[in-house]
């Protein structure tokens, strides 16, 4: 683990047909937004497509204009080494401190490289301090969105 920030995640109640994904991640492409992790869970009715970028604001009107039900959450955003146990090493301090995990999910990196993961916690600022204080955990708490994972 190394970089822990908060940022913006949308989630976008999608009708489950064709094509309404494509008019969504269309949109934020024709807008030059890169998508930095996203999750799209499914019922028979709808979906629920979570999505973090690059540029919030932009995103934010990109999306008000396709007129689909969506909400905004604080999320905390890991950039975590590629390997396996990085995820259950971030689960672990956060439940040692007692930091409940609503949802998670990661991006998928090349081996031995970087992903993001993106957990909706019950509490965004303890984590961010357990994570910054925690020995095990090596993760550095930076102020505001410095480094974005997806720009080179």
């Amino acid at each position: 683990m190394s970089d822990a920030r908060t940022d913006t995640q949308f989630s976008i109640f999608l009708v489950n047909k064709p094509g309404v994904l494509a008019q969504v991640t269309g949109a934020l492409g024709e807008a030059k937004l890169n998508i930095l992790a996203m999750t799209l869970v499914d019922s028979q009715e709808h979906g629920v497509l979570r999505v973090v970028t690059e540029d919030p604001g932009a995103a934010r009107q990109v999306l008000a204009r396709l007129n689909l039900p969506m909400t905004e959450t604080e999320v905390l955003c890991l950039d975590l080494s590629n390997r396996p146990g990085a995820l259950g090493d971030v689960a672990t301090v956060l439940g040692q401190h007692h930091v409940n995990i609503n949802y998670a999910y990661c991006t998928s990196g090349a081996p031995g490289g970087r992903t993001t993961g993106i957990f909706k916690v019950a509490d965004v600022k303890k984590a961010m301090h357990v994570l910054k204080d925690s020995g095990g955990g090596g993760a550095k708490h930076k102020e505001g969105n410095v480094r974005r994972v997806g720009r080179r």
